[in-house]
């Protein structure tokens, strides 16, 4: 099964969530570090769609601005254009296989697409 992981390795849930992954057997795995490779507003929609999630959902508010910038009551457009131009404003990680997407916090909701 294929699975891409957008992960932060800075982040302990994030690390919990690829360790999952790393250890389930016949997970050809891609691994993503987001904030080298930043997010495309279109693949967010995406990936929100998948997952049943409003980019709302998703939006990381702990330990950034987007707050302060008014993104928790913008719109859908406005939040996903923050978040492809500073990626730090998704939440992490976000995990896609063959059966799905999760935002995988916490980490054990990525069994939900194994």
């Amino acid at each position: 099964m294929k699975a891409t992981i957008w992960h932060n390795p800075a982040c302990g849930t994030s690390r919990k969530t690829l360790a999952i992954l790393q250890a389930t057997p016949g997970i050809d795995l891609t691994v993503v570090e987001y904030l080298k490779q930043p997010y495309q507003a279109d693949k967010l929609r995406q990936l929100f769609a998948t997952a049943g999630l409003a980019a709302r959902d998703a939006l990381r508010l702990r330990g950034t601005d987007a707050e302060e910038r008014g993104l928790k009551g913008a719109s859908e457009d406005a939040i996903l254009a923050a978040m492809a131009a500073n990626p730090a404003y998704v939440e992490r990680p976000i995990v896609q296989t063959d059966k799905g997407v999760r935002l995988c916090r916490p980490q054990d909701v990525v069994r939900e697409i194994l």
